[in-house]
């Protein structure tokens, strides 16, 4: 973990990107964002105020070095990828849940409060992706479609980080999250195991290494703590309902 003069704090990750890449993961301290926000909200869509949410950007673009602002994306829990190579500047937030760059300077954002946010690079450092994937992304294939939007020659191996998510211990769902992965990998049902309540408690980090080594992603490191778990460290909305995003950000200098 890292942190600024000022308290704010975000993880940067360790994993297997290659030279030049570079990558955080935010925390929820170190903001202006009060109420169920407290304090380093990064989002503008769950209902804290604006001028709060655009400062608490700005001390984190300050705090690291940010080459630019973020591509902000209106997620869905879907699958769509966009080229941030292609967007205009000023273009409003896409709808989308993935992002994929070939430029250095260009920032990628997920946003993320329980979801497991996955970050990509291809190992000659041609070309980044970031995606947001909850379980109706990971059972939609939002995963492969990242790993497709970074194209390339085949033979370039693609190098994963897994970041903060909800735990096993405390996502409990219902059988048709479990059919929703079944149906396609019978094999991810290691990945749910029965409850007392007739329910399953789920493991996203489990699916989401599932789905990138099926795709041949073989480096794939994670930061497995729990957001529902480490109320001070990590936004939950599971956990809490009303409260903030954190985001996970990947750029070549």
């Amino acid at each position: 973990m890292r942190a600024d003069a000022d308290g704010l704090g975000w993880i940067a990750p360790e994993w297997g990107a290659p030279p030049g890449v570079r990558a955080l993961f935010s925390l929820r301290r170190g903001g202006v964002s009060s109420g169920p926000f407290d304090s380093l909200n990064l989002a503008l869509h769950v209902g804290d105020e604006k001028d709060a949410v655009e400062e608490n950007r700005r001390r984190l673009a300050q705090a690291v070095g940010l080459p630019a602002e973020p591509l902000w994306l209106q997620q869905q829990h879907g699958t769509v990828v966009v080229d941030a190579d292609r967007l205009d500047p000023g273009a409003a937030p896409p709808q989308a849940d993935a992002a994929v760059t070939r430029r250095s300077g260009r920032v990628l954002a997920v946003l993320v409060a329980d979801c497991v946010p996955v970050l990509l690079a291809r190992a000659d450092g041609s070309a980044l992706a970031v995606a947001h994937a909850g379980w109706r992304g990971l059972a939609a294939g939002v995963l492969e479609a990242a790993v497709a939007a970074l194209g390339g020659e085949p033979d370039v191996p693609v190098t994963a980080w897994l970041g903060p998510s909800i735990g096993p211990a405390c996502f409990e769902v219902g059988q048709e999250v479990l059919a929703a992965f079944v149906q396609r990998d019978a094999a991810a049902a290691s990945a749910f195991l029965p409850n007392a309540r007739g329910r399953w408690q789920c493991d996203l980090h489990a699916l989401a290494r599932r789905r990138l080594d099926a795709l041949g992603v073989r480096r794939i490191d994670c930061e497995a703590a729990c957001t529902a778990t480490h109320s001070k460290r990590y936004f939950s909305y599971r956990r809490d309902g009303a409260t903030g995003r954190m985001a996970a950000l990947l750029w070549r200098g």
